[in-house]
C-alpha cells in the first residue's frame, strides 16, 4: 500500500497536565506550554478554572475543566472519576500532574487508564511538617501518589534525597531536571538593572525613606511559611533600629495557627507595610527590599529564592531542602536552623548593620542564578526530559 501524506506526518505527542488552581499554573507552568508545542506535542490542561480563564489560554492548549480545591476531600473521588474518563478517551501519552490533592487523584486515574508515563512533578511533601497520625496519613498519601507514576521529578536535589531515603522511588525511577526549581527564573523579566526604577517607585508608592532598610517577605501569611519566626525576629530588632522596615507583599490568609501576639504586631506596629492581595509583578517589589526573609518550614524548592537573588537581594533562610539548594550558604544568603528566632534576628542585623555586605551578597546572587536557573534552559531541558520518558517506553524513536 502506496504511503500517504497524512501517514508521513509525525505522530503528535500528547501531554496533559494536571494541577489544582490556575494560580500553580500562572506561576510555574504557563511558560512550558509554547515549548511543548513547538516540539510537537498536543497539549492539554485538566484545572478548576473558568470560562474567562479558558478564553485567555494560548489557542492550542485543549482545556478540561474540573473542579478542585486545595487540601485533600471527597470532592476529589468525582474529580478522580471525571479524570479517568478524560485519559481513557483521550489516551495521552504523558499525564504531569502537581500540587498534592490533584497529584493524588490524577495518579490513581491514570493508573487506572493505563497512561504510558506517569509523571509525578513533586514540588513540595506535605507531611514534613505535621506531627503524629496528620504526619502518616500525608506520608501514606505522598507514597502512594509516587508509587503510582512511572517517574517522579522533585523540583530540588534535597527533597530527592530525602524521598529516596523514605524508600518512596528508587534512582531509577527519579530524578531533578537540569538544577532543580519548578521553572527556575525568567531573566529579562527579572531585570536586574531596572532595578534602580522599580526600587525608586515601589519605596515611594508604600512610603520608604531613603534610609530606611526594608526586610521583606513575598508570599503568603502561613504559619507554615515562618511567620511566627519572622515576625519574633522583627520583634526583636524593629525598637533598637527605628529605621528598620518590615515589607509584607502578598496574601494575609492568616488561620488560627499563628501566634496571636504576632498577628497583633503585624497589624498594628507603624513599621510594617503591608501591600494586600496577589501581586503579579514581584519583581519590582523585590527590587525595594533590601533584606529577603524566608524561614519557611517545608518547600519544594522556594522559587522566591532565586528571584530574590535575581535582583541582587541578599537572603536568610531557613535550613530545609529546596531553598537550601537555590543559593550559596553565607555567599549569597545566610542559612539559620528552622523554626528558630534569635539566629534569624541575628543574622538580619548583620545584614541591616552592612550595607556593602548587602551589595557584594547581592551581586554574587544574581551571578550564581545566571548560571544556575535561567528559566529558558531550564524549559528546554524540560522538554528534552518529557521527550527522555517516552523514548524509555518506546513511544518516541
Amino acid at each position: 500500500m502506496p504511503t500517504t501524506l497524512a501517514d508521513s506526518k509525525p505522530k503528535k505527542k500528547k501531554i496533559c497536565i494536571i494541577t489544582t488552581v490556575t494560580m500553580t499554573v500562572d506561576y510555574f507552568i504557563r511558560d512550558t506550554f509554547r515549548a511543548y508545542h513547538e516540539d510537537g506535542y498536543e497539549v492539554s490542561l485538566i484545572c478548576n478554572m473558568d470560562e474567562e480563564y479558558i478564553k485567555a489560554l494560548p489557542p492550542y492548549v485543549r482545556a478540561f475543566p474540573i473542579q478542585m480545591e486545595r487540601g485533600v476531600n471527597l470532592q476529589g473521588i468525582g474529580a478522580m472519576f471525571k479524570m479517568l474518563k478524560i485519559f481513557k478517551k483521550e489516551k495521552f501519552d504523558i499525564v504531569q500532574y502537581t500540587t498534592p490533592n490533584a497529584s493524588l487523584y490524577a495518579s490513581i486515574a491514570s493508573f487506572l487508564a493505563r497512561v504510558p508515563v506517569r509523571l509525578y512533578c513533586q514540588w513540595g511533601l506535605l507531611f514534613v511538617s505535621f506531627e503524629g497520625v496528620k504526619r502518616k496519613i500525608f506520608k501514606t498519601i505522598e507514597k502512594l501518589t509516587c508509587s503510582l507514576s512511572t517517574f517522579v521529578s522533585p523540583d530540588s536535589f534535597g527533597n530527592l534525597k530525602i524521598c529516596r531515603e523514605q524508600g518512596f522511588y528508587s534512582e531509577e525511577k527519579s530524578g531533578v531536571v537540569y538544577n532543580g526549581s519548578a521553572c527556575g527564573v525568567n531573566l529579562n523579566r527579572f531585570d536586574n538593572k531596572k532595578k534602580a526604577e522599580y526600587r525608586k517607585a515601589i519605596r515611594e508608592q508604600y512610603g520608604f525613606n531613603d534610609d530606611d532598610v526594608v526586610m521583606g517577605f513575598v508570599g503568603r501569611l502561613m504559619k507554615d511559611k515562618g511567620f511566627d519566626e519572622m515576625m519574633g525576629a522583627f520583634k526583636l530588632l524593629y525598637e533598637k533600629y527605628p529605621n528598620l522596615k518590615l515589607f509584607f507583599v502578598g496574601y494575609e490568609e492568616k488561620s488560627d495557627r499563628e501566634d496571636k501576639e504576632m498577628l497583633d504586631l503585624f497589624y498594628n506596629c507603624p513599621q510594617v507595610v503591608r501591600t494586600g492581595g496577589r501581586v503579579y509583578d514581584p519583581e519590582r517589589y523585590m527590587a525595594a527590599i533590601d533584606i529577603y526573609v524566608f524561614p519557611s518550614y517545608r518547600e519544594g524548592f522556594g522559587t522566591v529564592v532565586i528571584e530574590a537573588q535575581a535582583m541582587e537581594v541578599p537572603l536568610v533562610i531557613s535550613d530545609i531542602p529546596g531553598p537550601t539548594d537555590g543559593v550559596i550558604r553565607d555567599e549569597t544568603a545566610f542559612v539559620v536552623p528552622v523554626k528558630t528566632v534569635e539566629p534569624l534576628a541575628e543574622k538580619i542585623e548583620e545584614l541591616y548593620l552592612d550595607k556593602a555586605l548587602r551589595e557584594r551578597m547581592g551581586k554574587a546572587g544574581r551571578k550564581f542564578v545566571e548560571e544556575k536557573f535561567d528559566a529558558e534552559n531550564l524549559i528546554n531541558e524540560i522538554v528534552k526530559h518529557r521527550n527522555s520518558l517516552l523514548e524509555r517506553r518506546g513511544l518516541l524513536k
